[in-house]
């Protein structure tokens, strides 16, 4: 399945629309990745372990809204847009929500 950021695939004519399909996944964060995260805040640096667990929640999302677009027949997903929110008390959960549009091409 092709996916797109764009609302076309440059040398795939869209056939058919067959509708918005989304996916979401919700990641909390436990208390070591918290406090490695506060040390690497103190001191600079990437942390890793939040970019890694960050790259999952997408992956499981995008692979969701993927699945979807094919329980609808579609072979290509376009205008996919990836959003990122914080949850629950003091923003301890983190959700990854993407959506784009089914097509066949």
């Amino acid at each position: 399945m092709l996916l797109s950021t764009t609302h076309t695939i440059e040398g795939f004519p869209i056939k058919e629309y067959k509708g918005i399909v989304t996916g979401e996944s919700v990641i909390g964060a436990n208390i070591f990745k918290d406090f490695v995260a506060g040390i690497r805040d103190i001191v600079g640096g990437r942390v890793n372990k939040y970019e890694k667990v960050l790259q999952q929640a997408k992956e499981t999302s995008l692979k969701e809204m993927e699945e979807r677009a094919k329980m609808l027949g579609a072979n290509a997903i376009v205008g996919i847009d990836i959003d990122y929110e914080t949850l629950g008390q003091g923003g301890s959960m983190l959700m990854v929500a993407c959506s784009g549009t089914a097509v066949v091409i």
